[in-house]
Formats: structure tokens, sequence, C-alpha cells
């Protein structure tokens, strides 16, 4: 068998439909560019029709299919209607990514109770919500379905000026497990990729030169990550074929942080 046909059949996703929640981001981004480069149509969700628009676009000149879906994270009737839109138009979903995510760069003792609503109901409870949306309808259609969480390196590791964003990322990787072991018998995988150190929207407030050298010392590859390294990862979480007997899983992309320190 040729190797592109090999890899064709391992991680190719050619008629599949996969809706990235905060596919208007940096690192979701790059994972709508991905997935659609192993063939699936991708649905980049966000609240920034303007980013939406023009990453779906970025995605169509490259060759590929996407379309833009608005959604409000934190809304459940937001996430159940996109649900609903994009089984409408396709009548599956076979892959969701969670990846909508926000930060707060202050100490604990002055974080207002308004940031940290915020904080949690992004990265944590859109999480919930949408794995609680779309989980049965996958677990109903034939070849079930993959979920992808965006944990972090914070996950375990507790640094200055992202305990909210920790806490939540720590919830996610408990979280996911739970959803896996429900679902596993279900047809659904859910699985949890952890990026280190990418510079995003989230995280180039906290990023001063004194912060950067700390984070290189402890990065044994000695940079910080670029978007595009996610995507093997991320394929091989939401292959069917590739990932067929991963989940509850959480992997690191960290360029060797997280070893480093644990």
């Amino acid at each position: 068998m040729a190797s592109e046909q090999y890899l064709q059949q391992l991680f190719g996703l050619d008629g599949q439909i996969a809706i990235v929640i905060g596919g208007t981001g940096v690192l979701g981004g790059a994972l709508c560019d991905g997935l659609a480069s192993a063939g699936a149509h991708v649905v980049v969700a966000g609240r920034s029709e303007e980013r939406g628009e023009e990453r779906a676009t970025i995605i169509r000149d490259a060759g590929g299919s996407a379309e833009f879906a608005q959604v409000d994270v934190t809304s459940r009737t937001s996430i159940a209607e996109l649900r609903d839109k994009v089984l409408a138009s396709h009548s599956r979903v076979d892959i969701l990514v969670n990846c909508a995510g926000v930060n707060s760069a202050v100490p604990f003792t002055e974080i207002s109770d308004d940031d940290w609503d915020r904080v949690i109901n992004t990265n944590l409870t859109a999480t919930h919500l949408g794995c609680q949306a779309f989980a049965p309808m996958m677990s109903e259609q034939e070849g079930g379905g993959s979920i992808l969480n965006i944990g972090s390196v914070t996950s375990h590791l507790p640094l200055s000026r992202v305990f909210a964003y920790s806490a939540s990322k720590a919830a996610v990787l408990n979280y996911t497990k739970n959803v896996a072991r429900e679902y596993g018998e279900k047809g659904v995988r859910v699985n949890s990729l952890c990026p280190g150190f990418f510079p995003a929207e989230q995280n180039r407030k906290i990023l001063d030169k004194e912060r950067v050298a700390k984070i290189m010392a402890q990065t044994p590859m000695n940079r910080f990550g670029e978007p595009h390294e996610l995507v093997g990862a991320c394929l091989l979480l939401c292959s069917r074929v590739a990932g067929s007997f991963t989940t509850g899983a959480e992997i690191y992309v960290d360029g060797g942080f997280t070893g480093n320190r644990l």
C-alpha cells in the first residue's frame, strides 16, 4: 500500500463534519485548517463573524470545505441552536472540538467575581454544554463521533497569574475522563489535547520578558509552540481509525514542559 494511501486511511476525514467551537481564535483556527486539510467539512464556530468568515474563506481558498456559524459558548440555547443548524444542513456531526478559552491575568486576591465567572464559564461550562449537546446525538448516529476538549499544561501545574485558567483547565481534564467513561460503550470517544505555551489572545498580556525567560528555562525545546504543531495530535484523537481505541486520554504538546516539571 502506498504511503499516501495508508496515511489517508489512518487520518483521513473525507465526508466527515467537524465543528470547532472557538475556531475564530489562533489555536482554534489552526485546528480548523488541519481538520479541513484532512478532508472534513469544518464549521468554524465563534462569536466574531468577521474572524469566522475570514477563517472559512482561507480554508475554501486552500481547496477545503468550511462555513462559519455564530455561537455564544456560554449559552446552552446558542449551542443547541448550533447543533440543530448543522444537523439540518449536514444530517450528522462526526467531530466536535471545544476550543474556546479566556484568561484573567491578575493575582487571585484581586480577581473580580465577573472575571472569575467569565473564565470558568468560557473554559469549563462551555465545554460541558458542548459535550452535553453533542454526545447524545453522536451516540445515536452510525459511526458514533469524537469530542476533543482543550486542556493545558496548567491543568496540573500551578503558575502565577493564571490561577482561574488553571482551575478551569484542571476541571476540563477530569470532566473529559468522566464523559469518556460514560460514553465509551456508546460509540463516542472523548479526549483532551493539552497545549503548552503558544502565544495567543488569552496569554499575550502575561508574556513579558521575565516570564518568557522562566518559561524557556523550563521548556527543553527552548521555544514557543506554533499553532500548526497541534494539528497532528488533533488528527490522531479525532480520527475514527488512528484513534479508534483512544478515549479519556490527554496528550501534551508542550515542547517537554510538563515532562520537565512533573
